[in-house]
C-alpha cells in the first residue's frame, strides 16, 4: 500500500472497487444516549467518513476542529419557516487495526444530535496503516444508518481519502447508485491533486450520486480570522455552562463529556474551534434532554412532576413542584439570553470575518470544501439561509 499524504477526510459513504460485490458483517451496535428530534421540526442528515490510515493525521486534526463549524451552517438556515437539526453520524476506514472481516471499517457513531460524544470519538481517533475501500464504506453507512425516509431531508455522504476510489471488494459504481437510490448524496473529498483524484476516480463516485467532487489540501492549517467579538463569545460560554441542569443517571458522564470536549476546542483555539463550539451550544442542534432539565422542559411530553427526587440536583430536591418550575424557567430565561448575546455578536463577527477573509489563504480545507457543498445541496431541499 502505497505512503499517504493526506491528514484527515471527512466522509459519509465512499464508493470503491470494480470487484466482485461482498457485503460485510455488522460491527458492534455503538450505544449512545437517544435523542429524539420532533416530528414537525426539519432535519438535516450527514454521514462523514474518514479514512485513519497512517498519512491521514492531518485530516484528522482538520475534522477534529472543524465538526463545529459543519454543524454552524445551519443556524441561520430555515425549511417552511424552522431550523433545521442536524443529525451526524461518524465512520472511519482504512485502518489495520480494524477487522480484516469487516474490511477495515467501523462506525464511530451512528446518526445521533449528541454531538459532545461525536466531538469525544474524533479527538479519541489515532492512525496507522491498512486498506481503503471507499464503496464498501459507502454501502455500509448506506444500509446501516437510520437514514429518514422524508423527500425533504437533506441526506448527505461526505467520504475522504487519497487512494483509488475503486480499491476493495465492494463495487464503488454499484455503492453510489445504491446510495442516491434512497437519496442520500455522495460527497467525494479527495486529499491531493485534483488530476490525480480524477486518475483515481473519485470524481466519478460523485456524479454518479448527484454529490460534489471536492480536493482539498489535507496538510493546510484551517485558516481562522480572529475577530474582535471571539473573546467575549468564548467568555458567554462559561455562563452558558451553568444554565445547565443535571438530572438522572446520565448526568455525571454527559456534564464530564460537555466540559471535556470544551476543552478540546479550547486547546485548538488558533484553528477557531473554540468560537465555532460555542455558536454551535448556542443553536437548535445541541439538544441535551437526556440530562439536561432545561432542554428536556421543552419537549412536548416531558412531565417534570414524574422526575424522581434522587435523580434531581441537590438545589431542587427540598423545592415544591411549581418552585422547580419557577427555578428551570429562570434557568431557561437566562440560556436563551445568553444565546441572543452570543448570536449578535456572531453576527458582527460575521462581517468582519467577510471583509478580512480576502487576505487569507484560498486552499481549501476540509471546512471549506464541505461548507460550500452543503449549502449548494441543502437549498435544493427547500432550505434557505438569511441573506
Amino acid at each position: 500500500m502505497k505512503t499517504k499524504h493526506i491528514l484527515m477526510a471527512t466522509a459519509l459513504t465512499v464508493c470503491v472497487a470494480h470487484a466482485k460485490d461482498i457485503q460485510p458483517a455488522p460491527s458492534p451496535v455503538v450505544e449512545v444516549a437517544k435523542v429524539e428530534t420532533a416530528t414537525d421540526t426539519p432535519l438535516v442528515q450527514i454521514a462523514v467518513l474518514l479514512d485513519t490510515s497512517s498519512s491521514m493525521s492531518g485530516l484528522i486534526e482538520q475534522a477534529k476542529t472543524q465538526l463545529w463549524k459543519l454543524v454552524n451552517e445551519f443556524i441561520s438556515a430555515k425549511q417552511d419557516g424552522k431550523t433545521p437539526a442536524v443529525q451526524v453520524a461518524l465512520y472511519e476506514y482504512g485502518k489495520s487495526s480494524l477487522r480484516a472481516e469487516e474490511n477495515w471499517i467501523r462506525q464511530i457513531q451512528p446518526l445521533t444530535r449528541d454531538l459532545d460524544k461525536v466531538s469525544e470519538e474524533l479527538f479519541a481517533l489515532t492512525t496507522n496503516g491498512g486498506e481503503e475501500y471507499c464503496g464498501a464504506v459507502i454501502q455500509r453507512a448506506t444500509t446501516d444508518l437510520a437514514w429518514d425516509a422524508n423527500p425533504k431531508v437533506y441526506k448527505a455522504i461526505f467520504i475522504a481519502g487519497n487512494e483509488p476510489f475503486t480499491q476493495g471488494p465492494v463495487n464503488s459504481t454499484k455503492s453510489c447508485k445504491e446510495a442516491i437510490a434512497k437519496g442520500i448524496i455522495v460527497n467525494t473529498i479527495h486529499c491531493g491533486s485534483e488530476a490525480q483524484g480524477v486518475a483515481e476516480h473519485w470524481n466519478e463516485g460523485a456524479l454518479l450520486a448527484d454529490g460534489k467532487y471536492l480536493v482539498i489540501d489535507q496538510n493546510q492549517a484551517v485558516v481562522h480570522v480572529e475577530a474582535p467579538q471571539d473573546k467575549e463569545i468564548v467568555k458567554l460560554n462559561e455562563a452558558l455552562n451553568r444554565t445547565y441542569v443535571n438530572y438522572g443517571t446520565a448526568a455525571p458522564a454527559a456534564k464530564a463529556r460537555q466540559i471535556a470536549q470544551d476543552d478540546n476546542a479550547a486547546a485548538k483555539a488558533a484553528s477557531g474551534a473554540q468560537v465555532q463550539r460555542t455558536l454551535t451550544k448556542v443553536g437548535k442542534s445541541y439538544l441535551n434532554i437526556t440530562w439536561d432539565l432545561v432542554d428536556a422542559c421543552q419537549q412536548k411530553d416531558f412531565d417534570l412532576a414524574k422526575v424522581k427526587e434522587e435523580d434531581l440536583p441537590e438545589e431542587m430536591k427540598k423545592m415544591t413542584v411549581e418552585e422547580r418550575k419557577a427555578y428551570l424557567e429562570k434557568k431557561t430565561a437566562e440560556r436563551a439570553e445568553i444565546q441572543k448575546k452570543v448570536l449578535e455578536l456572531n453576527k458582527e463577527r460575521e462581517a468582519y470575518v467577510a471583509a478580512k477573509s480576502k487576505e487569507a489563504s484560498k486552499k481549501e480545507t476540509l471546512d471549506t470544501a464541505m461548507c460550500k457543498a452543503l449549502r449548494e445541496q441543502a437549498e435544493k431541499k427547500g432550505i434557505a439561509w438569511e441573506k
